[in-house]
């Protein structure tokens, strides 16, 4: 599968954007992989003030711990790309932002950084509404580091618009 143009990620924000406006819901990104770049297509989209509160693109360790309460145990147990980091990533960015849904993504973009367990195109997304309970699910992508970025980006945005279902 091709990774998505700036044209489709730039129609998926407009999308996930109308959700959420109809929704009355405000979004909060939390990224390590894409450093931001899920934000940047959420506030890409004119009015987006209206549904779209902050973006924390938290890489390293200590800014996962110090922005998103990440514990240090979790990342010691578990590595930064696992269900249990994305889940503390997730629930971590509502509690430190005013948004009631959050989207958080954490995995290895390449080229370097893959291991056996966790291969280069490995990550892992979560969602989470306010009061409810975190989603995570894994991701194999493949290409290269952009590609992969890009396809991280379109699936935490699909799975923005799944919860608005």
């Amino acid at each position: 599968m091709n990774p998505p143009t700036d044209a489709e990620l730039d129609a998926l924000a407009a999308s996930t954007g109308q959700r959420l406006l109809a929704a009355r819901q405000m979004l909060v990104t939390a990224e390590s992989c894409t450093g931001g770049w899920i934000a940047k297509c959420m506030t890409d989209v004119p009015g987006s003030s209206a549904w779209f509160d902050c973006g924390m693109a938290a890489y390293s360790y200590e800014a996962k711990q110090a922005l998103l309460g990440v514990r240090p145990q979790t990342l010691e147990q578990f590595g930064a790309v696992s269900r249990e980091t994305v889940v503390e990533m997730v629930s971590g960015a509502l509690v430190h932002s005013g948004a009631s849904i959050a989207v958080a993504v954490t995995g290895i973009a390449g080229p370097g950084g893959g291991s056996d367990d966790k291969p280069v195109g490995t990550v892992w997304v979560g969602w989470k509404k306010r009061g409810g309970y975190a989603r995570a699910e894994v991701f194999h992508f493949e290409g290269d580091r952009e590609a992969v970025r890009r396809q991280t980006v379109a699936t935490a945005l699909r799975g923005v618009e799944h919860l608005l279902a």
